[in-house]
């Protein structure tokens, strides 16, 4: 008998020709012509001098704005998703907005429950462990019950990280996650997304595939192992850091310099 042939596995993110616009401004053109494949299990750090468009392609990558041109499919379907039949593929990516993005008239615990009370037909108990779990492991819970204006951007953005994680995604898009945090928190940081793209209890056990950005690429030296660099409307798809550490394009080695 023949052996059958496994089917490749289809990219998580498959960028054809992308064109991709700013938010606040939709005239400002981002990143032009963008090709990019991001495979499963992969972790990528995306730099980006401040200003240049970091969060518009994130916004992009997660289906929250549409391409001005090209084409995007993620997980083999084609993004945007706005349909309520296709929102179960859309829910296999989770986003951490930069700062965390919480709720003001929410607990940090109440901001975390949102997703699975919106898209888990869970029972109250259920929620309530599940929320608890995902407390103890970004540590929040002597702030479950403060309100997001009483507790620090560092914990902030551990709340934004933990409300993503809660319907386990297969897919984790990061913006700036390191900005404003202390050598104490940016290197918790660090750790917990490495175990991250190893697999973590938090989603199941099975390894997340990671896009991170940041305007600085030094720390993810040890964690990530694909680079990319967004400017001057390019996005610069350079792999390993050998290529980083090889290139001659200016904005790359400020990034390297920091």
């Amino acid at each position: 008998m023949n052996a059958i042939t496994p089917k490749p596995k289809l990219p998580v993110l498959d960028l054809r020709g992308v064109n991709m616009v700013s938010r606040q401004s939709p005239a400002t053109m981002v990143a032009e012509k963008v090709n990019w494949t991001v495979q499963v299990g992969e972790f990528w750090v995306v730099g980006a001098p401040q200003h240049s468009g970091k969060t518009d392609l994130l916004m992009t990558l997660g289906g929250l704005s549409s391409p001005s041109g090209g084409e995007y499919y993620f997980l083999g379907e084609a993004m945007p998703i706005f349909e309520e039949s296709r929102l179960p593929h859309r829910l296999r990516l989770g986003f951490v907005f930069d700062g965390g993005q919480s709720l003001g008239q929410l607990t940090v615990a109440e901001n975390i429950a949102l997703p699975l009370r919106y898209h888990r037909g869970w029972s109250a108990d259920e929620i309530e462990s599940r929320v608890q779990e995902l407390l103890e492991m970004t540590e929040l819970m002597p702030w479950a019950n403060s309100s997001p204006a009483n507790v620090g951007r560092s914990w902030q953005q551990r709340a934004g990280l933990a409300r993503a994680l809660a319907l386990q995604p297969e897919v984790l898009l990061l913006d700036s996650p390191l900005t404003g945090l202390d050598a104490r928190h940016t290197t918790w940081w660090l750790a917990f997304l490495a175990q991250l793209s190893r697999g973590d209890r938090s989603v199941g056990g099975k390894p997340v595939t990671l896009v991170v950005t940041a305007d600085d690429l030094r720390p993810w030296r040890n964690d990530a192992g694909r680079v990319a660099c967004l400017a001057n409307r390019r996005l610069l798809v350079l792999g390993d850091w050998h290529a980083v550490d090889d290139s001659k394009e200016k904005v790359v080695q400020e990034l390297v310099a920091g």
